[in-house]
């Protein structure tokens, strides 16, 4: 199907203004694993009122934020970043940007500020699919599916990305970018 051959890891899904899925409005979602088997990613953009330092026993001196990944498993934490130089074990999901790794690297790098808010993102939560799932929504012209860099990805602020990334891309996107909330209030 011509919609899904751009449809890889490290994609973003982009959802449609009238996705009318609540856990993603206005969602971008970073795919971590795409295959027959299911897909899992990322929420970018809903970031929480809480911050790292809120849900673990140790003490993180730095305050980071934490996003919502998404609906399944809110008990859950996760983290993408782009310092493979200083986070060993972390997979590739696109170029410079990483899933995971040494967790215990992670706490200590934050703490002697050798890692930055805008080198590592937190997810509570994940987004998943089953196999055949994200085909079917993008039959339905659920999603918008493209791809972006690193530095736009870590330095965007959470609240601008659904709009920026629709404006970088240009031509049509540029005018969803602009689409109201609630069209009935327009």
């Amino acid at each position: 199907m011509a919609m899904t051959e751009n449809l890889s890891k490290g994609s973003l899904l982009i959802a449609k203004p009238y996705l009318g899925d609540p856990n993603f409005e206005r969602g971008v979602i970073l795919l971590c694993e795409y295959n027959g088997q299911g897909s899992f990613g990322f929420v970018l953009n809903q970031v929480t009122d809480l911050y790292l330092g809120d849900v673990l026993d140790d003490t993180i001196y730095q305050d980071i934020p934490l996003h919502l990944g998404g609906p399944v498993e809110k008990n859950t934490l996760h983290f993408i970043h782009r310092k493979p130089d200083l986070i060993s074990g972390g997979a590739e999901i696109m170029p410079n940007v990483f899933w995971g790794g040494d967790f215990d690297q992670v706490k200590t790098l934050l703490n002697i500020n050798s890692l930055k808010a805008d080198d590592v993102r937190f997810f509570i939560g994940y987004s998943g699919w089953s196999g055949g799932q994200i085909e079917d929504e993008l039959s339905q012209n659920s999603w918008i599916i493209t791809q972006t860099t690193s530095d736009f990805l870590f330095t965007t602020p959470p609240a601008n990305f659904w709009r920026e990334i629709l404006k970088n891309m240009g031509g049509e996107y540029r005018s969803i970018a602009h689409y109201p909330i609630d069209p009935n209030l327009n």
